[in-house]
């Protein structure tokens, strides 16, 4: 909790600075990475920076914290901080790289503020941003000590593995299997999770994508489904394309832990799922799916899918087998150039249902609020987003 001055002084400022954050979050940027190239070459996404989305959601975050922190009622920011604790440790993020965020965040904020960055201020916000940072350190602490790992250690954060197959799923879809080089096994993972995957270019910069495994949790290899992306915002996609032009059957690839908070719950066997994705939002409930049949479900499972036609539909058969394996599967599918926007009016959605949703932002927003117009209660709706988290920066 913030100390009561503090607080009060975030309450009086937070107007003001969540009006800036964004003007901050620019320059943060730009002199972290004078100061700290090799950061932007090679932990950040370069895709990311030049289309200005990890400055948003940067922004997006610091604010929901504040807010969360300093008004009664407010939205928790446990989910927030969970995501973020998690993509940090699939980074190997340390424990010493806030102190370097610290001097450049507040030197910004500084600069920004101007004359309105009193003593009083500066340390007010100062305190916010330890808080968070002590939050996600003990979270990212944890998550390391469950695997294993020693927090800012490339030896330990990267794993090298071979390519063992390659599957052509769509013309911009590929799927490739992988397993450990060194010969130990496949760590295990939970049905929705993604790992790290770091690759050179040909620039020397080594890049870092998350990718959802997409295969079975109890299967010695694991799975990740790539889509080529195709953005005109360069160098967004950079190591999709990397990965689909020179990756094949005997490639090393550098990988992380698995890591990720959008897992099936343990709930009860009969319980209703509902499984909606997005174009390459399929990849995590395909592993959720092979988890159901594993398990045994008995509940009703509803598979919802939106692509833009039958052709770009990655993992589509493998879907239809898991299902035909299920109790009680179901499909609906919408393919936007013939049937428009996913619509869930004629959807039958069983009592009790618990949701879990990925794809773009817009995506999931409409659907969650068709959801609880439908009457689902919103602790029971879960989501993931792909790349910087950006539901918070709305």
């Amino acid at each position: 909790m913030l100390s009561q001055k503090s607080a009060e002084t975030v309450r009086a400022t937070l107007p003001a600075v969540a009006e800036a954050i964004d003007t901050v979050t620019d320059l943060f940027y730009r002199r972290l990475f004078a100061a700290h190239p090799e950061l932007e070459r090679h932990l950040f996404n370069r895709g990311n920076q030049a289309s200005g989305t990890q400055r948003r959601a940067l922004a997006g975050s610091i604010a929901a914290f504040a807010t969360a922190l300093v008004t009664p009622g407010a939205q928790s920011p446990d989910g927030m901080l969970s995501r973020i604790a998690h993509k940090h440790a699939s980074l190997g993020i340390a424990p010493d790289q806030y102190e370097i965020v610290h001097t450049h965040l507040f030197a910004a904020l500084g600069e920004v503020l101007g004359d309105a960055a009193t003593e009083d201020v500066v340390a007010a916000w100062d305190e916010v941003y330890w808080l968070m940072a002590q939050a996600l350190t003990a979270a990212e602490g944890e998550l390391y000590a469950e695997r294993g790992l020693t927090p800012g250690t490339p030896e330990e954060t990267w794993r090298t593995w071979e390519v063992t197959e390659r599957v052509e799923e769509t013309a911009d879809v590929a799927t490739f299997r992988i397993r450990p080089a060194d010969g130990r096994p496949a760590p295990g993972f939970r049905a929705g999770q993604y790992v790290s995957v770091r690759v050179e270019l040909a620039d020397g910069a080594r890049q870092i994508r998350q990718y959802s495994l997409s295969g079975a949790p109890g299967d010695p290899e694991h799975a990740i489904t790539v889509k080529r992306e195709q953005r005109p915002d360069a160098p967004a996609g950079e190591v999709s394309h990397h990965l689909h032009s020179h990756v094949r059957p005997g490639s090393r690839l550098a990988v992380s832990a698995p890591f990720g908070d959008l897992v099936l719950h343990d709930d009860a066997p009969d319980t209703p799922v509902l499984l909606a994705s997005a174009g390459i939002g399929c990849t995590p409930v395909q592993a959720m799916l092979h988890h159901l049949v594993d398990r045994g479900h008995q509940g009703p499972v509803l598979s919802l899918h939106t692509d833009r036609s039958p052709g770009t539909h990655a993992l589509r058969a493998g879907r239809e087998l898991l299902l035909t394996k299920l109790a009680d599967g179901r499909a609906h599918t919408w393919y936007t150039e013939r049937d428009g926007h996913m619509n869930l009016a004629d959807v039958d959605l069983p009592e009790g249902l618990r949701a879990y949703l990925c794809g773009p932002v817009p995506f999931m927003r409409t659907l969650r609020d068709q959801l609880l117009e439908r009457g689902v209660a919103a602790e029971r709706i879960h989501y993931e987003v792909f790349g910087p988290d950006l539901w918070l920066a709305h």
